[in-house]
């Protein structure tokens, strides 16, 4: 049974990975390569299970253990007894394949090295390393503590044994999995992508407000967000890097990025992590324009 997980990566998606699986009882490992990124982990650490404590959903004494759980440090060594890695850092496939390689390098041949990507091959990352078979990719779900799925990703020679193991770990933490043989933008990204970009058309084009337009897919199709606000939350920049990647895959327009995007980015309007994008934010991500 999995009891110790290493994480690469202290952004948006490696923290709530890392509160998640410390929530389910288990050991973390948090390495970015900053003492300033892994300050600013903890306090979104502490901040988010402060709120948590606050809404009554746990005790002070669930928020330590938490909190006791999840090691923040800059040695790549603290991976030595970990058989489960899971990288997430940015997009970017020269910056994944350089982690790949590390971790090649500073972990024992039978760990699973997995990737939260959601549009770069697990293929590609496989070839920085020497065991193909181990690698995997694992995407979690913005937020991650209330989504329940993992897409489970094979890379072209990942092995069965790896699959039924990222399968096991699903399971052990909560989730439900579906398998998904590794294409650009994978099943999820690909679809919501276009969702999103068409959103960004119709209030470019001035058929709806941005609040309407959410509200219109919130309440008519049940979903949690609507594709505005889904955008802010991942990142425009990242909205942005995925459709322009998808778009040279595929070469249809439908992945062409919307203008009002470009021009979004262009001028630092990113969503969550700048404070604003077609929505307010405060520094808890909590919208403040409702």
């Amino acid at each position: 049974m999995i009891k110790k997980v290493g994480i690469i990566g202290a952004g948006t998606m490696g923290v709530e990975i890392a509160e998640t699986l410390a929530e389910q009882g288990l050991e973390v490992v948090l390495i970015d390569q900053t003492d300033q990124n892994l300050s600013d982990a903890k306090l979104r650490l502490y901040t988010s299970q402060e709120r948590k404590l606050a809404r009554w959903t746990i005790t002070e004494g669930e928020k330590k253990l938490v909190l006791s759980r999840i090691q923040l440090t800059l040695d790549w060594r603290q991976l030595a007894n970990v058989p489960l890695v899971i990288e997430a850092v940015t997009e970017d496939l020269v910056i994944k394949r350089d982690v790949f390689r590390r971790l090649n390098l500073e972990t024992a041949p039978n760990v699973i090295l997995a990737s939260n990507t959601s549009t770069l091959s697990i293929s590609e990352l496989a070839q920085a390393t020497r065991r193909p078979d181990k690698v995997i990719g694992l995407h979690f779900f913005e937020p991650v503590h209330q989504s329940q799925l993992i897409e489970v990703v094979r890379g072209y020679r990942t092995s069965e044994e790896t699959v039924r193991f990222a399968f096991q770990f699903a399971h052990r933490i909560g989730k439900e999995a579906v398998e998904v043989y590794e294409s650009p933008g994978l099943v999820s990204s690909r679809l919501i992508l276009i969702l999103i970009n068409e959103a960004m058309h119709l209030y470019m084009e001035g058929v709806a407000s941005k609040e309407s337009i959410d509200k219109a897919m919130r309440l008519g199709y049940d979903l949690p967000r609507g594709p505005l606000e889904m955008a802010d939350r991942f990142g425009l920049d990242a909205v942005l890097l995925a459709l322009e990647r998808l778009f040279r895959e595929y070469g249809e327009t439908k992945f062409r990025p919307s203008p009002l995007l470009k021009k979004m980015v262009r001028s630092g309007l990113l969503g969550v992590k700048s404070g604003e994008g077609f929505f307010r934010y405060d520094v808890r991500g909590e919208r403040i324009d409702l």
